[in-house]
């Protein structure tokens, strides 16, 4: 029997967070030439071996290389998914949640554009996972390190 390679799995996005992944795309493609200049300079100065400024243009050029090797996977596994207008959580909503002390608002987004800092959960998420599917008014229990909390859905938008 031959071994079939399964299809690469798909990386979920929402519009705004794909296209943050293609304008960062553009912003490093802009800035590959100067680095290219700089460590062709900086190969000019002789020495190698000990030329700092060869090693950190080489850094820097490998840093933009691998982001782009980076960006380009994530672009093309990447997936949009719409937002849903039904009145239950999928990516794009906005959710506001309460666990009887304090109310707290995210947005559902993907796992590679998720930041709590900025309010954005990752649907993959303990908290994510949970709220997925559910609609105003459900109750929501989530298994933190410090225990269950339980959490009132307040809105979906």
């Amino acid at each position: 029997m031959k071994n079939i390679p399964l299809p690469p799995k798909r990386i979920l996005f929402t519009k705004e967070g794909y296209q943050r992944i293609l304008d960062e795309k553009q912003v490093l493609i802009h800035q590959r030439p100067k680095a290219v200049a700089q460590l062709s300079e900086a190969r000019n100065m002789g020495d190698l071996s000990e030329n700092g400024y060869y090693k950190a243009a080489r850094a820097r050029l490998s840093q933009i290389d691998g982001r782009l090797r980076h960006l380009e996977k994530l672009l093309l596994l990447g997936k949009i998914i719409e937002k849903q207008h039904d009145g239950s959580v999928g990516l794009g909503n906005t959710v506001r949640i309460s666990d009887g002390t304090n109310t707290t608002e995210y947005t559902v987004v993907g796992g590679h554009e998720s930041n709590p800092a900025h309010q954005t959960i990752s649907y993959l998420s303990p908290l994510g996972k949970a709220l997925m599917h559910k609609k105003n008014g459900d109750e929501i229990t989530v298994l933190t390190p410090n225990g269950e909390r339980t959490f009132h859905l307040i809105s979906v938008r």
